[in-house]
């Protein structure tokens, strides 16, 4: 029986001693872990996760070295995230960030969590802005479209992702995407931009002699900005496309909108004449007076007015 006690005691002795020994490696990698931050922070990690393994396998004697790597470890990834972030690796960052969001989680680092998750978002709008700036339209557009997936609400994301569908000429989808962007906080710019794109087209379509999609172009123009030149080009594709009547009504808006205009009186003398040509002498003779000072125009309307009294 003495024996047997004897037997134990050296053991518990020799069990006691590899503790202290395994206790006195795991310190050691959490030392090494510690002394690498500043120099690589890769290796440092390492030696992190190294060291909660074994610290974890030693239960009570390594749980204040398991308490300290959970504290380091997701902080010290979200680190290792950021400067791929500075060094434009975005799909690194990214992927890097989505780790974080795991281990956080998972030793309940809620505040590196909460920064992981709103890091994500941000460098996916850094990578599709980089790639904007570089004029590469598709590969913006597509950037702009994983931030959109994650949160249809990002108004910004959709209004760069239409300028970077404009860019590409995929104009029926850029619409879409400034029509977000509109419904989600941006519907100055986003109507700005469509304003834009429909006067493009409205010119498109009038020097192609489609003299009706020229005025629904315009007319679509203003739905969204008002702009005199819009109105002038449906006067335009009216008065060519044989429609006198609608094209005095858009030059007449285009008149209103643009009173000063070099061209404002070509432009009231045109009207003068359709309405003379409708056999409205009163307001032929109006819009003809408007037209009597203007340099090109003006001896011809006086002369209009004079046969008309």
């Amino acid at each position: 029986m003495k024996k047997l006690i004897a037997t134990l005691a050296t053991l518990a002795v020799a069990l006691g001693a590899a503790l202290a020994q395994d206790l006195a490696a795991v310190t050691e990698l959490y030392n090494a872990g510690a002394e690498s931050i500043a120099i690589n922070k890769e290796s440092a990690l390492k030696s992190f996760v190294q060291a909660l393994e074994q610290a974890q396998a030693l239960g009570e004697e390594g749980a204040e070295i398991v308490e300290n790597c959970k504290n380091i470890i997701p902080n010290l990834q979200l680190s290792i995230a950021k400067d791929l972030v500075k060094a434009s690796k975005f799909d690194e960052a990214v992927a890097a960030l989505q780790e974080v969001e795991k281990v956080a989680e998972a030793y309940e680092a809620l505040d590196v969590l909460d920064e992981a998750r709103t890091l994500i978002p941000q460098i996916k709008m850094s990578k599709a802005g980089n790639l904007l700036n570089a004029k590469d339209y598709e590969g913006a557009a597509a950037a702009y479209k994983e931030v959109l997936d994650a949160d249809p609400t990002n108004g910004n994301a959709a209004l760069r992702m239409g300028a970077a569908l404009n860019g590409a000429g995929k104009l029926e989808e850029a619409k879409a995407a400034f029509e977000t962007a509109a419904a989600n906080g941006q519907e100055a710019t986003a109507h700005k931009q469509l304003g834009n794109i429909y006067l493009k087209e409205a010119a498109a379509a009038l020097k192609e002699k489609k003299y009706a999609a020229a005025v629904a172009a315009a007319i679509k123009v203003n739905d969204y900005t008002e702009n005199s030149q819009a109105w002038q080009i449906a006067g335009q594709a009216s008065q060519l496309g044989g429609k006198n009547a609608d094209a005095i009504k858009y030059f007449e808006k285009y008149l209103e909108a643009a009173p000063t205009a070099s061209n404002a009186g070509a432009i009231a003398y045109t009207v003068g004449a359709l309405y003379q040509q409708a056999k409205n002498n009163a307001k032929a003779k109006e819009f003809y007076s408007k037209a009597a000072s203007d340099p090109k125009y003006g001896a011809e309307a006086k002369k209009m007015l004079d046969a008309l009294k």
